[in-house]
């Protein structure tokens, strides 16, 4: 079912650090060059801090883990076409040999599979604006109390309502730690205000917790909520109001479902003049190099 890419299996067969990466940022989160850019930079940063990345994504119906340049290519540049896939959505893709660009919960499910430990990704999903009446909340939260992988992510998307996403990934009994702060990221902004239940504050302290969790047969994943770089950051009272009418939008032109977020990113970078897009690869990239250390400390 898993296909691994040459790099990828050597690493699992030596027990050395991997870093799982998803696709659907490539396919659906960016355009293009720059998600094409992004993705091979952000697999250069991790084997540069002593991982091998893994980006995972479906190709004709199989479940691939590690890609090759020219794969990495054929998302970034056929991303609308190419459909985005969350964990419900696996059997159909794989049944019918499709490709598929894999969300936040379908690549967790997918490196759990592959005995990957930890993922690297830009923001999580989580509970929608307004889910007590549309009941919209990311797939990607309850796949956090499944598979036992750790996910470095800059927060939530800024798009979400934060405070019912922290208190359901209370509810599921999943750890969120904030990586050298306590307060809880919010994608663009370094701080939300929400405070996060417990800090680490190096990559030894979060694998230390990592082994610790599974240990104890305490099944699912661990948020590792990694601020952005302060020289990238939107302030949380710059970016509020944009993100405001952005949603607005989206609902006037009955945008909804899985298709809310691109629209919102898409939105978003127009309307700050690609300052927006500027963060989004700044995060991914930081996430990315403390997703590598978190692995090197989790491997040794």
């Amino acid at each position: 079912m898993l296909i691994f890419s040459v790099a990828v299996k050597s690493a699992l067969a030596k027990s050395q650090p991997i870093v799982a990466l998803e696709s659907t940022i490539i396919a659906h989160g960016m355009p293009f060059p720059q998600n094409f850019e992004m993705a091979k930079k952000v697999e250069s940063i991790i084997e540069q801090n002593g991982a091998t990345p893994a980006t995972i994504a479906i190709i004709d119906g199989q479940l691939r883990v590690g890609l090759s340049h020219s794969e990495l290519e054929l998302f970034a540049k056929s991303g609308p076409q190419i459909m985005k896939v969350s964990t419900r959505d696996l059997p159909f893709v794989v049944s019918q040999k499709l490709n598929g660009a894999t969300t936040v919960a379908s690549t967790m499910r997918i490196a759990a599979m592959a005995k990957i430990a930890v993922f690297a990704t830009g923001g999580m999903g989580g509970v929608h604006r307004g889910a007590e009446t549309s009941f919209d909340v990311s797939a990607d939260l309850p796949e956090f109390a499944r598979s036992n992988v750790a996910v470095v992510t800059a927060g939530a998307k800024a798009i979400l309502d934060l405070s019912l996403t922290l208190e359901t990934l209370e509810t599921l009994g999943v750890p969120v730690v904030g990586f050298g702060t306590n307060d809880f990221p919010a994608f663009y902004s370094r701080v939300s205000g929400l405070k996060t239940p417990m800090q680490c504050n190096s990559a030894q302290e979060v694998a230390a917790m990592m082994k610790a969790k599974w240990e104890m047969n305490l099944q699912g994943g661990l948020v590792i909520a990694n601020p952005i770089p302060q020289a990238f950051e939107i302030p949380s009272a710059e970016i509020a109001p944009v993100i405001e009418k952005a949603i607005l939008e989206a609902k006037r032109q009955n945008i909804a479902g899985k298709n809310v977020t691109p629209f919102l990113l898409q939105h978003l970078a127009k309307v700050t003049a690609g300052r927006s897009l500027t963060a989004n690869i700044a995060l991914v990239e930081n996430n990315a190099v403390v997703a590598a250390k978190i692995a090197v400390a989790y491997s040794q």
